[in-house]
Parts: structure tokens; C-alpha cells; sequence
């Protein structure tokens, strides 16, 4: 959760009014607490993190879930379930990089959730091609940052920075958040 890419786009949304929380897997917390890297918890733990931020922050109505990579994966998977007004995934995690057969879009052919997927054109987890070959449901909309990596990085010969691809991310979170107010 204070990864320079989360701490940015957070920072920027909450700048423009929106109250933004930020919160850690257990995995991620075992990690900042001993230094060690660890696998990913089992996903009924990854669920219910989901589930316990989404109480603790009172409740679904008014409430856009999302994340970075798989935090929004996860937070994807449990929109329709917890009844949230939106969600938002920042570098969707469309396939494991280099094995685009292995999909992890099967739930957002039905999703109900209106959703903002921002994703770079570039993203090795699935790029602008790969992407538009999927079955999406209606209710998603992606936005592509010109040149991006999974972290919405471009390279150098493209004449973007990566400050300028991190504001159009921020920009278009801010625009999917108000469209609902």
C-alpha cells in the first residue's frame, strides 16, 4: 500500500476531495514486518481482507473498490458480492506475463460493478491487443495510458514520463468516482 505507484495515485485522488483508504493483504504486512518475502496468502484470506476493508469502511453504498495489479484482481472479484457503488483496477492482471492462454477474466464477463480498468498499452499482465480480444461485460470500462507498463511506465523513445502517464491514471479515477456523485 506505500509503494511509490500507490502513494502517488492516492495522493493525487484524495487531492482532488475524494477520501481515499489504503489497506495491506496479511502477506504484504508479514513482508514490511519481517523483510522477507513470502507467496501470496490463499485466496479465501485475500476475499475476506477484501470484505473486513469494505466493513471497516462502513459499509457498500457509497463505497469504489479497487487496486493495483492483483488488490484489484481480488477487489474484482468480490464487487458484485459486497454490493459496492464502483470498482477501480489500476494494471489488471489479465494474465500471468508471458502466457497470455491463462486469462483471469472469466468473472468479468458477467460483472455488474460499473468499473474503471486503467491500464498501460505496453502492460506485459495484458497489453491494448490481447485485451480487446477478451469477453468483458458491459460494465467495464478501460482506459489505455499511451506507452505504459504494468505500472503505467513508458519507455523514453515514446516522449511521455511516467509522471504524466501517473496524472492521466489519477485524472481518470477522479472522472469515474465523480461520474457517480
Amino acid at each position: 500500500m506505500d509503494s511509490r505507484f500507490m502513494r502517488i495515485v492516492a495522493q493525487g485522488v484524495a487531492a482532488s476531495g475524494i477520501r481515499v483508504a489504503r489497506f495491506e493483504f496479511p502477506y504484504m504486512r508479514r513482508r514490511r514486518e519481517t523483510g522477507r518475502r513470502g507467496a501470496p496468502d490463499a485466496p479465501a484470506v485475500l476475499l475476506q481482507s477484501w470484505r473486513d476493508a469494505i466493513g471497516a469502511l462502513g459499509g457498500p453504498d457509497r463505497l469504489i473498490i479497487g487496486g493495483k495489479s492483483m488488490g484489484g484482481r481480488i477487489a474484482s472479484l468480490v464487487a458484485d458480492e459486497a454490493a459496492v457503488r464502483g470498482l477501480v483496477c489500476l494494471g489488471y492482471p489479465f494474465h500471468p506475463p508471458g502466457d497470455p492462454a491463462k486469462t483471469r477474466t472469466k468473472h468479468l464477463q458477467a460483472l455488474t460493478t460499473p468499473a474503471l480498468f486503467v491500464q498501460g498499452e505496453r502492460d506485459s499482465f495484458g497489453g491494448r491487443e490481447e485485451v480487446a480480444r477478451y469477453k468483458l461485460s458491459p460494465e467495464i470500462w478501460i482506459e489505455w495510458i499511451a506507452d505504459g507498463d504494468h505500472s503505467f511506465k513508458p519507455r523514453k523513445s515514446s516522449g511521455r514520463s511516467e509522471a504524466e502517464n501517473l496524472r492521466t491514471a489519477v485524472e481518470l479515477v477522479v472522472s469515474f468516482v465523480r461520474q457517480g456523485e
